[in-house]
């Protein structure tokens, strides 16, 4: 499989650039005469920090530019924290791995949730998690947080918290910096959260094959029906929604939890689904539709959107 450069399409911030060489240390490894190059691509969610996500049209702001540069042919592939991704893969390119999940769990830097005061400010810019909280600790306030890493590990509030991604802080060797890691049945995750997604363009027989290798059927099992989940809600969703599958082996049971919520945390609905056997493409998409729809039509989620 050697050849020309393998060329990598990848954000420029540092927790991007770890995995992307993640990935590129992975095809490395498994073709040490492979020659892998790494194209940084800004995104509109790196240039305007002074907007919030959600404002800006919510995921897919820090990976439409990423993925064109697939598309049109600077990169040979791109990898996405899933997290990012929206719900629907863009009309030729592939989500060609999914390597072994990382730590889904949220983190609390500065308290734990227990030990916070009342009226304490927590800052996060994710709307799925600041309806969580409020839900759990209806007395805590909330600002605003969007910068790197390092940017929102400098502004823990004084006495009160920031929220971020236990993969994220492990993945730099910030993980001691958590005061708490939020279990799922407490805080339930972001659609793909702890995951990579690498991309490439569906035609691309050589890219594909050299990805194949990369691939972990547990950890893609539970994207597609975390995605899926996020897609019958209406694919970039901007009411906090989460959800969580977990498979233990290939071909095993697939156990899942979603959620969707006000803005405000006054309303939370959360349902669970189980799935005895994973037995052919697009079962654990299915399970998240199916999931989703109870949430909307049984729960009464629907009548979220028109709030």
């Amino acid at each position: 499989m050697t050849g020309s450069p393998v060329r990598v399409a990848t954000r420029g911030s540092a927790l991007a650039r770890w995995q992307a060489d993640h990935v590129a240390s992975a095809l490395r490894a498994a073709d040490p005469a492979l020659d892998v190059d790494l194209v940084v691509v800004e995104t509109s969610g790196d240039r305007r920090l002074d907007v919030p996500i959600w404002e800006m049209g919510g995921k897919g702001v820090f990976v439409k530019e990423v993925q064109a540069a697939v598309l049109d042919g600077r990169a040979d592939l791109a990898v996405h924290s899933a997290k990012d991704l929206p719900a629907v893969t863009p009309d030729g390119l592939a989500v060609a791995a999914v390597p072994p999940r990382a730590d889904p769990r949220d983190a609390l830097v500065g308290q734990r949730l227990a030990d916070l005061p009342p009226g304490a400010l927590v800052a996060t810019g994710s709307v799925r998690r600041r309806a969580q909280l409020a839900w759990l600790r209806p007395d805590l306030t909330f600002v605003g947080l969007r910068g790197n890493i390092d940017t929102r590990l400098g502004r823990v509030p004084e006495g009160g918290a920031i929220v971020m991604a236990a993969a994220a802080l492990e993945r730099l060797g910030h993980l001691d910096r958590a005061a708490e890691l939020l279990d799922p049945s407490v805080m339930l995750p972001q659609v793909g959260q702890g995951a990579l997604a690498v991309e490439c363009r569906s035609e691309d027989a050589r890219t594909r094959e050299l990805l194949a290798g990369l691939d972990d059927t547990c950890s893609r099992v539970e994207l597609e029906a975390e995605r899926g989940f996020l897609a019958e809600l209406g694919g970039d969703c901007d009411l906090p929604a989460a959800a969580h599958a977990r498979v233990g082996a290939p071909g095993g049971p697939l156990a899942m939890s979603g959620l969707l919520a006000s803005l405000d945390g006054h309303v939370l609905l959360r349902r669970d689904a189980m799935l005895e056997r994973v037995e052919a493409d697009g079962d654990a998409g299915a399970v998240g539709r199916a999931l989703a729809r109870r949430l909307l039509d049984d729960d009464g989620g629907a009548s979220l959107f028109d709030r």
